[in-house]
Order: structure tokens, then C-alpha cells, then sequence
């Protein structure tokens, strides 16, 4: 069976959470480990669905990862500006990683942001250590916009966002 892309339904919301959590977690993208702030925003999946897209990548019934798009905007937009939608949160849990399922949801935004009127460009952000996810993002013609970069915490000089674009 082929992996489905859809919109996350209420009762998976926990399920998400975690998988997002726990990829984060697991992959050392916290720089606080389990006390990071940050882990509460990635579990709280429904208030992202409830400010933006949350779409999810399932295969046999079975949840395998999920992203966050926002389509123009909005309160869950980190660096979007006008005509920009924006990625946010792709995670793919552990066991379902090397099949599709983080490709399939990046395309599955593409999509969502060619059907919103007024969308010329997608963007996103992401850490330095994320080099598979570069490499994603880049191999479905994402490009590097470093005069994007930004630090989330500036109030610490080592958390540095790397920000692509792709325009459409």
C-alpha cells in the first residue's frame, strides 16, 4: 500500500506529538534535551491544527510522520512574509525513515501552496545538523536563503536557523 497524505484527525493528535517530540529528542535537535520549551510546542499538536494545516503521512493504517503548513501567514508562521507559505515540524518517525513519508509531506505543501492564491514562494527553517533534510529539500529544488538565517533564542549565540525557499 502506498503512503496517504491527509489532514491530521483530532484523535491522532497525541500520536503526532510524540513522533515529533521524539524525533527531535532522539535526532539531538534540543539543545535542552527533555527540559526544552520547545518540546511542548512540538507535542501540542492540536494547536497547531487549530492556527494551520497539520498534515499526516500514514501507510497500512499506521501514522508514520507529519508537518505543520502554513498557507499565508499567520500565527504558526516563523519567517513567512506576503506570498510566502511556510513548512514547519516535519517529523518522521524512526522506524518508517528511508520510505517516502517526509518526501511525500514536503510535496504534499508544495501543492497545498500552488492552491493558494497570491503563494509565490514556500520556506522554511532548519538547524545545521539537519543535513538530511538539506539535502530533501534541495534534491525538490529548495534553495539556501542565508539572509534569512535567524536565532530563535537570541538571547543565545549558538542557535542559528539555516532558512530555504523554493518559489513556485
Amino acid at each position: 500500500m502506498d503512503i496517504v497524505i491527509r489532514p491530521v484527525e483530532p484523535g491522532e493528535h497525541g500520536e503526532l506529538g510524540e513522533i515529533t517530540a521524539g524525533a527531535y529528542l532522539r535526532d539531538g535537535l534540543l539543545d535542552f534535551g527533555e527540559s526544552d520549551a520547545y518540546l511542548g510546542e512540538l507535542r501540542d499538536v492540536a494547536k497547531r491544527a487549530a492556527a494551520a494545516e497539520v498534515l499526516v503521512a500514514v501507510e497500512n493504517g499506521a501514522l508514520l510522520g507529519g508537518v505543520t503548513f502554513v498557507p499565508a501567514g499567520g500565527p504558526m508562521a516563523d519567517i513567512a512574509g506576503p506570498g510566502e507559505a511556510e513548512i514547519r515540524m516535519l517529523a518522521v518517525a524512526r522506524a518508517a525513515r528511508g520510505r517516502g513519508a517526509g518526501e511525500a509531506l514536503v510535496r504534499a505543501c508544495l501543492g497545498r501552496a500552488r492552491s493558494v492564491e497570491g503563494c509565490v514562494r514556500v520556506v522554511l527553517s532548519t538547524q545545521r545538523t539537519m543535513r538530511s533534510a538539506h539535502r530533501l529539500y534541495e534534491r525538490l529544488g529548495f534553495t539556501r536563503s542565508p539572509e534569512r538565517d535567524w536565532n530563535p533564542l537570541p538571547e543565545l549565540d549558538d542557535i542559528t536557523l539555516l532558512t530555504y525557499e523554493l518559489t513556485l
